[in-house]
């Protein structure tokens, strides 16, 4: 038994002693928030149902690229309400050739309320550096009431 713990401590110090050494240890990415050019959306929800949410975006250059999207959502009386960002990474380069040219990406969004869904796709800022959107109003039909 002393000599199988002895083993093993001499193969977890040859493991720690052998690590990986990276001598840059900056970031070689940043994330970044993308505009919004148009969104996707069909005319009617049904509840209960998954939708693809079709959206272009603006990437502004040739070292930016769509990740993901965050959707964070917020509730009134009358209304279910989704601010969409599009998360993107700008890698860390010295040259990146400007691009403006859109891209599609999209993400799945399923229905759960009955209430109207008022989708704000983030789409840049205006000339005093304030947040616009794109809102979209999507009424939600239930099947299941009689």
């Amino acid at each position: 038994m002393k000599r199988i713990s002895i083993f093993l401590c001499a193969i977890l110090v040859a493991i720690l002693s052998i690590s990986c050494s990276l001598d840059d240890d900056r970031t070689n990415f940043e994330y970044t928030t993308l505009e919004t050019l148009s969104a996707s959306l069909p005319d009617t929800f049904d509840l209960g149902r998954v939708y693809t949410i079709d959206v272009k975006l603006l990437r502004p250059d040739e070292c930016t690229f769509a990740e993901t999207f965050d959707v964070r959502r917020d509730f009134n009386d009358t209304l279910n309400i989704r601010t969409v960002a599009a998360i993107g990474i700008k890698l860390d380069q010295e040259d990146c050739a400007i691009a403006n040219d859109s891209v599609q990406d999209a993400f799945q969004f399923e229905v759960l309320y009955t209430k109207p869904y008022v989708f704000k796709f983030y789409s840049g800022e205006d000339a005093s550096g304030e947040a616009k959107f794109l809102e979209i109003e999507v009424p939600v039909r239930d099947n299941h009431q009689p």
